[in-house]
């Protein structure tokens, strides 16, 4: 075995444990997220899915370094929240705008940005997202 053929299988098992370990976290992250869509569906205002969801995010580091590079609360995640409500308020499949759009990165940087934004704009981005 030559060195780069040792350098090329060792970047092959780096790719392999990179890709592997994503996939197990989207997927970690997609069972939290629908677990709560279940728990809340039909009791869409109690006041604990706040509590819930935000404690769901800081269980996630990406999301979590996401919240504190924003310094974002749980009063900001209601009110994002709230106007996710307000044009999304409808699942399709195991997407629920008001609730999926915290677990993904990018939707959830956007949300914190833009989280003084109108309530319609907010909510076609994330459909648009998640193509609904």
């Amino acid at each position: 075995m030559t060195i780069d053929e040792f350098f090329l299988g060792l970047l092959f098992i780096v790719v392999v444990v990179v890709f592997v370990t994503g996939l197990a976290r989207s997927w970690v992250l997609s069972k939290r997220s629908v677990a709560l869509i279940a728990k809340y569906e039909n009791d869409k205002k109690n006041p604990r899915l706040i509590k819930d969801l935000y404690a769901e995010i800081c269980k996630d580091k990406l999301l979590k370094n996401i919240l504190e590079r924003n310094n974002a609360t749980q009063e900001d995640i209601a009110k994002i929240h709230k106007k996710l409500m307000q044009w999304g308020d409808f699942r399709k499949y195991n997407r629920y705008v008001p609730i999926t759009s915290f677990f993904n990165r990018t939707t959830l940087k956007y949300l914190l940005e833009h989280k003084d934004g109108d309530a319609k704009v907010l909510t076609q981005k994330m459909m648009n997202h998640f193509h609904i």
